[in-house]
């Protein structure tokens, strides 16, 4: 059987740089074996598979090429920037299934902003545990470090400079060992130059040493600086993937409600389309 995958750019700046995903379309007899040999072959950090829902308008289901996961920022933003490229969108405002939950997505002035859970606060934990990990003299020990989720569970770690942000030498295994341990998707590592918020995030865990973008984590880490008063924002600006070569930027929204809770999470930003291949699986 042959298939039509495009190739995304999810999180991207003036048509450049993000992180690539693969998008399939309505090709809806694939097994999950199918689409983990897909998500394999292509060996993006991941791809997702968009069908019709029965109760939103689009089923998106992601595939690293490792495992089934419950979200994925970057692949989504790239989807629709497909989808608008492809005169398949009709309206502004659309909501997609996910293994997280009806999600809401809103494109205005191709920004593309996809709605998060709310976030869910777990473990800080002592640097002292990151000590296989790379250099913990690089942590800032102002911020704590914590265990928070907007879909996907990511550990935040503040790190003392954007130099030392970008030079960090990083143990996979170590970093994978560790994830396998708090039972999260990677290390979500950030840094302050200024006004801008830098990051950097690894997931060897799944088969994704490190990421240009990473939409959930950004939320997640938005969230965290709101929380905890260590930023407060109503849009966060966050760069990443200079590491990479892949220039990417993200955009959050906070709605915080009259308590002063956050109560709804916006991620997002631009895409674009890179190509379009067909694969033969059997």
């Amino acid at each position: 059987m042959e298939v039509f995958v495009h190739v995304a750019s999810g999180f991207s700046k003036d048509v450049q740089g993000g992180n690539k995903a693969g998008v399939v379309f309505d090709v809806y007899q694939l097994t999950v074996a199918q689409k983990m040999y897909l998500a394999n072959k292509l060996g993006y950090a991941e791809t997702v598979f968009i069908t019709q829902s029965r109760v939103a308008d689009y089923q998106f289901e992601y595939f690293t090429p490792k495992e089934e996961v419950n979200l994925c920022g970057h692949a989504t933003i790239g989807a629709f920037a497909i989808m608008e490229h492809l005169h398949k969108l009709s309206k502004a405002d659309y909501t997609i299934e996910t293994k997280s939950g009806i999600l809401a997505i809103s494109i205005k002035n191709e920004i593309v902003l996809m709605e998060q859970m709310k976030p869910v606060f777990g473990d800080v934990i002592n640097p002292e545990r990151f000590e296989n990990c790379f250099d913990i003299k690089d942590i800032d020990e102002n911020y704590q470090i914590q265990i928070v989720s907007t879909g996907l569970k990511d550990i935040l770690i503040p790190i003392k400079s954007e130099t030392q942000l970008q030079a960090l030498k990083p143990n996979f295994e170590a970093i994978a060992a560790i994830s396998a341990d708090y039972n999260v998707v990677g290390l979500h590592l950030f840094a302050f130059n200024g006004d801008r918020i830098i990051c950097r995030n690894f997931a060897p865990l799944y088969e994704i040493n490190e990421e240009a973008a990473t939409g959930t984590s950004n939320g997640a880490l938005s969230c965290y600086l709101y929380q905890h008063q260590y930023s407060r924002r109503d849009t966060y600006v966050i760069e990443q993937g200079a590491i990479l070569d892949s220039f990417s930027e993200i955009r959050v929204q906070l709605k915080i409600d009259l308590q002063d809770k956050i109560n709804r999470v916006y991620v997002g930003g631009s895409g674009y389309l890179l190509e379009t291949k067909r694969l033969t699986i059997d």
